[in-house]
């Protein structure tokens, strides 16, 4: 009689440790990591799921095991503020590869319609695929140690300030940015991370709230200027298909992208045409590339500056029929990137001694453009 009254004493000690068990909050913050309308209540250990599922396997603190592979998890899992199109593109596809992904969205708004749309939707091939990755806004969720930052150049300063009280020491931050000028003022604002800088030639774009088109294959470059080693987590890429190359030099990759942008999207908004168009203007191009190659070996870019003029014209000809993303941004009354693009350019020049008329001329053509049209002139 004794045994039997401790078996059953024992039998109910662990149905109640596994009710304990599934009444624990998920380790990864406040909603279920994978179950975008899953809420889970702040505070205390013991919140409850509303959601009425347990906690991912795996996720239940319980073993010192345990602890350790959430403690990885939590180093290891990819912060992607910016649910735009490239942020959103490289979100879809870590989560597709089963790698750890959480969205930071701007509020509390953004969040309840993300989680009302029930995650990110990728449309690739033809074939849309929804994710349903885990989101938080910048005050929510745990110690970030890797974060890829895709919004706007223009945002960025002030897009990781709100982010700075939950960046580990030693984070890292991945910059994908159009221009130059955004990254250097974040690395200066956060002496405690690695910044790392991104350049990439993917096309993507959104066709609604929280879908991405994948809209052209390309590649990207990864580096830290001054550091040769590459990060061990670049076999997340790879997994996730998502084509790269760490390069020691990445700033000559930014500032080739910067002069291609600089000789092509300011006359595409000027002249109001598709990139093809500016075939009809050869020596206002040609005159542009002779002035952004002398910047390029001044500032120290030579391998940049190569060939410049040959690949604007093949650039013109392989995207006839795009507008350019400054051209839509001015279409649609938004803000351009100008200060860090055709801007950084010109101050350059300035601080060079450069004396590069072609290219202020342009600057100013294009700010009394914009202001015509009530928008930034940075």
């Amino acid at each position: 009689m004794l045994t039997e009254q401790l078996q059953a004493s024992a039998r109910r000690a662990l149905s109640q440790s596994l009710q304990d068990q599934r009444r624990l909050h998920h380790p990864q913050g406040r909603r279920c990591s994978g179950r975008p309308g899953c809420q889970v209540a702040a505070g205390g250990s013991a919140a409850a799921v509303r959601c009425g599922q347990p906690p991912a396997a795996g996720l239940l603190r319980q073993h010192p095991d345990q602890r350790d592979a959430h403690a990885a998890d939590t180093v290891s899992t990819w912060h992607i503020l910016g649910a735009g199109s490239l942020g959103g593109l490289w979100a879809a596809r870590l989560a597709r590869a089963a790698l750890p992904v959480r969205l930071i969205l701007r509020d509390q708004t953004s969040l309840t319609h993300y989680q009302r749309a029930g995650g990110l939707t990728l449309v690739a091939d033809g074939q849309a695929s929804l994710q349903p990755i885990a989101a938080e806004t910048p005050a929510q969720g745990e110690p970030i140690h890797r974060l890829l930052l895709a919004c706007k150049a223009y945002d960025a300063e002030e897009a990781t300030a709100s982010l700075a009280p939950r960046l580990a020491a030693g984070a890292e931050i991945i910059l994908l940015q159009n221009g130059l000028g955004s990254q250097q003022a974040v690395a200066a604002r956060l002496p405690h991370v690695r910044c790392l800088f991104a350049s990439t030639t993917e096309g993507a774009y959104r066709d609604g709230d929280f879908r991405v088109v994948y809209a052209g294959r390309g590649h990207t470059w990864l580096g830290a200027p001054g550091q040769a080693h590459a990060p061990d987590w670049l076999a997340d890429l790879q997994a996730a298909g998502i084509p790269h190359q760490w390069t020691p030099d990445i700033l000559a990759r930014l500032w080739r992208k910067l002069a291609l942008n600089c000789a092509i999207n300011p006359l595409t908004v000027l002249h109001d045409c598709r990139n093809g168009g500016l075939r009809a203007w050869p020596s206002e191009v040609a005159g542009l590339c002779s002035e952004l190659t002398e910047l390029l070996r001044a500032a120290g870019q030579s391998e940049a500056a190569t060939g410049l003029h040959a690949e604007v014209l093949q650039v013109i000809d392989g995207t006839a029929d795009n507008f350019s993303s400054m051209h839509q941004d001015v279409a649609r009354g938004r803000r351009t990137e100008i200060a860090y693009l055709l801007g950084y350019a010109c101050n350059q020049a300035a601080r060079l001694g450069l004396d590069l008329p072609l290219l202020h001329d342009l600057l100013q053509r294009l700010q009394r453009h914009l202001a015509e049209r009530g928008l930034p002139l940075t």
